[in-house]
């Protein structure tokens, strides 16, 4: 037999000897993973013996993702902004970068509408809302996304952390109006597609191989969903709301622009921990 940290040492071997660069962090998740622990219940028991059954679960989940597949769809969840999530190749993968859309959304709130009623379009996994609503706990959200099956990871991901009295998933297209009766908001924040048709095919194996494509590709210049988000869904904004969007690099000004012209009083911009500007943030 073997233990926890026996099964630990030879997964991050095998990581680390293909070449993946964060192959301590993957090592620890994919043996949680397999031994159906947390990562830090992992460490407690690093001198436990285990199972043949979790060693045979780590050895092929190291296999699966030495073939590109990203941990957190071997594993099925993933943690952003200290919230365990639900992931599966229905919705992407939560980036550290669109953490920064949740700082901007608590700097918004706080202090001025901290009951806020917020909209997050092109929802996905849920991430945006259940971040909001864990941190800000007396907002009321509404999310949004085209894809059925996207909105069913984002019910389980509100059902999970007992959301389901504070937020309302919904199906609709962000690129067309919204749908009657949904009413304002205070706050609407996306997260939508923006990498232009064209750079998709250049993108990591990890992520075009195994992401949806359809919730990366923004159309020809990787405008679109901004274009249409600005024109449809301005109406539904609250005198003195606003809107926030994640953008790609290089988009902050192009997606400024829009806003100034389409009539929001004034706009800025975030950066993200690569000091990228990854959040635009416009005011009506």
């Amino acid at each position: 037999m073997k233990t926890y940290n026996d099964i630990y040492l030879s997964t991050r071997n095998l990581l680390r000897q293909n070449g993946i660069e964060a192959c301590d962090l993957e090592a620890r998740i994919l043996v949680a993973g397999a031994a159906g622990k947390s990562v830090e219940h992992l460490l407690r028991d690093l001198k436990l013996y285990t199972t043949s059954e979790v060693e045979n679960r780590a050895l092929d989940y190291t296999a699966r993702r030495l073939k590109g597949e990203p941990v957190a769809y071997i594993t099925g969840s993933w943690q952003f902004y200290g919230v365990d999530l639900v992931v599966t190749p229905d919705v992407l993968i939560p980036r550290m970068d669109t953490e920064v859309l949740i700082d901007a959304a608590k700097e918004i709130l706080t202090g001025n509408k901290m009951d806020a009623r917020v909209l997050d379009l092109c929802c996905g996994s849920g991430c945006i809302t259940c971040a909001i609503a864990h941190e800000m706990p007396a907002t009321r959200l509404v999310a949004v996304d085209l894809s059925a099956s996207a909105l069913e990871i984002c019910r389980r991901n509100v059902t999970d952390h007992k959301l389901n009295s504070r937020v309302l998933c919904i199906q609709a297209d962000a690129t067309s109006s919204p749908p009657l009766g949904i009413g304002s908001f205070d706050l609407i924040i996306s997260n939508p597609p923006y990498i232009a048709s064209g750079e998709i095919q250049s993108l990591d194996r990890s992520v075009r191989d195994y992401e949806p494509i359809w919730a990366l590709d923004g159309g020809e210049d990787g405008l679109r969903f901004y274009k249409a988000i600005i024109k449809y869904w301005k109406s539904i904004i609250r005198p003195g709301g606003y809107l926030v969007f994640e953008v790609g690099e290089g988009q902050a000004k192009d997606v400024r622009d829009m806003l100034m012209a389409a009539g929001f009083s004034r706009t800025a911009t975030r950066k993200d921990t690569q000091g990228i500007e990854r959040a635009v943030i416009g005011k009506m």
